[in-house]
């Protein structure tokens, strides 16, 4: 039986929102009033179990993770930004750095979800979901991290990075729909896309922010820009009989946090101990922020720079159980072209941060990266698994010249990230985690950065859920 919480429903509505609008969890003021990410389910339903905070249908949850690192060329901790420090070779990666860390394994949120039965077959959910930095209480605000670096050199910045959590209030995921056993799930609102969502089951390290170069980069989940991780203004169908299983995606042109549109395609199976997605994704006026120069932000402080791109992307994912093994392997297909309709100067993008430069023009020839990935998880016993990992960026010469030195980031290029990690369970709230990563850049990928590889060891960190 589920707890029973002395509260109604819209009573534990309203505590949730006075919590995430307090002052510890106050975005900035010049964020837009409602957005975020990680929410992989298309439908919202009730946690269940004896400690599940569930009642009539509405549910509390949340997750707090936080750790302490230490790397050979990092930067220091940022109070937005999810990953917290730079786990995966950043430009600005220029100095030992050993710290608090936040969200090792997964993104600290909190939210509520609810299911609703309107007939025997039919039910109404909805999900609200926000994420924050443990370390600062602030909301996690990709957008706000890199502001704070405008105008400074790469060894003078603090970690920062785009997301698609800019600070709104609901940032996770914020949806309404209907969901049947027999016609499948039908949402519309905030949404992670169909990406994130098979990232989440095929990515070894679960998309972790210090394990996994996907989860810590929103590149490869976003379609080749970590903003259209999430979409605001999109409908979602999920619908799944038998083994075999299909998705669509269609974001609106014109929602609140992206102005463009996408359109994503998912089929996949289950046979035996494997599992199979192929994934399409075509997004339009796709936004890529960065921090402004010293010259840009002289002329319009307190905004960024961005790149516009339509982006066309394929994926195909597998996953193989045996015994006490879990085998994964992908490899996503990314194309960049410049945007069928350029965006102007001084659009308000996510979060309603403004962006004053705005370069439509980057690829005149097309940008073509491909993200591959293997990986092995394996359960020494019911508590502890332990999870190896490989993860690959490749890329095309797109300057035009074919490339394949420093001299430029349109150049050829590779990236690579490697990662080991144990977990272990001490309930079905608590665990903790030890582990170890490395990645490195070359050519065109490793343009204008202060080093060319890092090692963050140790991570070790505790995670809480509920």
């Amino acid at each position: 039986m589920t707890r029973q919480l002395l509260m109604t429903p819209k009573t534990l509505a309203l505590c949730v929102v006075a919590l995430m609008t307090s002052a510890t969890f106050a975005s900035p003021a010049f964020a837009a009033p409602a957005d975020a990410p990680i929410a992989t389910a298309p439908a919202a339903p009730a946690k269940t179990g004896d400690d599940a905070l569930t009642w009539k249908g509405i549910t509390l949850y949340g997750t707090i993770d936080i750790g302490f690192a230490h790397l050979d060329h990092g930067a220091p901790l940022t109070s937005y930004y999810a990953p917290g420090l730079p786990f995966v070779i950043q430009k600005n990666s220029n100095r030992a750095i050993t710290s608090v860390s936040p969200n090792g394994l997964s993104q600290s949120k909190i939210g509520i979800s609810g299911v609703e039965p309107i007939t025997d077959d039919l039910k109404a959910v909805f999900k609200l979901e926000t994420g924050f930095q443990p370390t600062s209480g602030h909301l996690t605000d990709g957008s706000r991290s890199l502001i704070v670096d405008n105008g400074l050199p790469l060894a003078s910045q603090t970690t920062n990075g785009d997301s698609s959590r800019a600070g709104q209030l609901f940032q996770g995921a914020a949806y309404l729909g209907v969901s049947s056993k027999t016609y499948g799930t039908l949402t519309y609102g905030l949404q992670t896309s169909l990406m994130v969502d098979n990232f989440a089951k095929y990515d070894p390290q679960n998309q972790s922010l210090s394990f996994s170069v996907i989860g810590y980069s929103g590149f490869a989940g976003g379609a080749g820009a970590t903003e259209t991780g999430r979409f605001d203004s999109s409908v979602k169908y999920v619908v799944a009989k038998g083994p075999v299983r299909a998705a669509y995606l269609h974001n609106f042109e014109g929602g609140i946090n992206f102005p463009g549109r996408a359109d994503q395609v998912d089929v996949g199976g289950d046979y035996k101990g494997l599992s199979v997605d192929l994934t399409y994704s075509h997004v339009s006026d796709a936004v890529t922020e960065s921090v402004l120069t010293a010259a840009q932000n002289a002329i319009h402080p307190g905004t960024l720079a961005g790149t516009v791109s339509d982006d066309t992307t394929y994926a195909v994912e597998a996953r193989y159980v045996i015994g006490k093994a879990k085998i994964y392997g992908a490899v996503e297909a990314i194309t960049m072209a410049n945007p069928a309709h350029p965006l102007p100067a001084s659009f308000r993008g996510i979060g309603g941060y403004v962006v004053s430069f705005v370069n439509n023009a980057a690829y005149n020839n097309h940008r073509k990266e491909v993200v591959s990935w293997v990986g092995l998880r394996y359960s020494v016993t019911d508590k502890l698994d332990v999870t190896g990992a490989y993860y690959r960026y490749d890329q095309n010469s797109f300057k035009g010249n074919g490339c394949s030195d420093t001299s430029a980031s349109s150049c050829s290029g590779s990236l690579w990230d490697a990662s080991l990690v144990a977990d272990y369970r001490f309930n079905k709230h608590f665990d903790t985690y030890a582990g170890v990563n490395h990645s490195a850049v070359a050519n065109g990928l490793a343009s204008g950065f202060l080093n060319r590889s890092s090692t963050a060891a140790p991570v070790v960190g505790v995670r809480f859920t509920f």
